[in-house]
């Protein structure tokens, strides 16, 4: 089942993902995002989203990619997934900021090479 789908449009899905997370923090700041549940809740959807994708692509893709740390994006998809109540809005928070924008550079360039 991991190709029904295939790599790009998986790919396709990462990115679409991280615009919609992009566009739900525009002008926000931390204490925004963790008073608005709406935006908490989407932005973690946006991301499990990103996991289940990434948990799709071929082991041929992830392996040729190295430099973006897969298992470590699905463990994440599976900690918002099943410990829901549990969630740090500040983790979040910093995955938003720190990493998501270089994740997206990654799969924009490899979605330029297919």
């Amino acid at each position: 089942m991991r190709s029904e789908l295939g790599d790009k449009i998986r790919l396709q899905h990462i990115s679409d993902a991280i615009i919609e997370i992009e566009k739900y923090i525009v002008d926000v700041t931390f204490e925004d995002f963790n008073q608005n549940s709406m935006m908490r809740f989407a932005s973690i959807k946006q991301m499990e989203i990103i996991g289940e994708a990434t948990n799709h692509l071929s082991n041929n893709l992830k392996s040729t990619y190295t430099n973006i740390d897969w298992v470590q994006i699905i463990g994440m998809r599976n900690v918002f997934v099943h410990e829901y109540f549990g969630i740090d809005a500040v983790l979040v928070w910093e995955i938003i900021k720190e990493d998501i924008q270089e994740l997206k550079k990654e799969i924009e360039h490899i979605l330029s090479l297919m």
